[in-house]
């Protein structure tokens, strides 16, 4: 192996975990962003996808919950993006009703 790439290793190893604690709290804090992210769960007595299982609300409504649930939390500028992000989902959620009525109507 040349130089660079062993450097390049021995600059890695330092990022590693230094014990099986570090490890252990390295990985739990990952768990907790995937399982339960803050901008979902902080400071609430639901979290938005307890909501959407528990009323069955499906992929486009699910959808609209989790960005309106999330609208400002996770990243204060983007609390525009979100709401856009959630009416696009409610509005694809209402032309696939109409849609479908179109279907059953005919």
């Amino acid at each position: 192996m040349n130089d660079e790439i062993i450097n390049t290793i021995n600059e890695e190893k330092t990022s590693w975990p230094s014990s099986p604690q570090h490890a252990h709290a390295i990985f739990n804090n990952s768990d907790e962003m995937v399982n339960h992210p803050s901008h979902y769960a902080e400071g609430r007595k639901y979290e938005p996808i307890d909501v959407i299982e528990d009323w069955g609300l499906g992929f486009n409504l699910g959808n609209t919950v989790k960005y309106i649930s999330r609208a400002g939390r996770k990243d204060k500028n983007k609390e525009i993006e979100d709401l856009e992000k959630a009416l696009f989902y409610l509005k694809r959620q209402i032309e696939l009703l109409k849609n479908k009525g179109r279907l059953t109507n005919e």
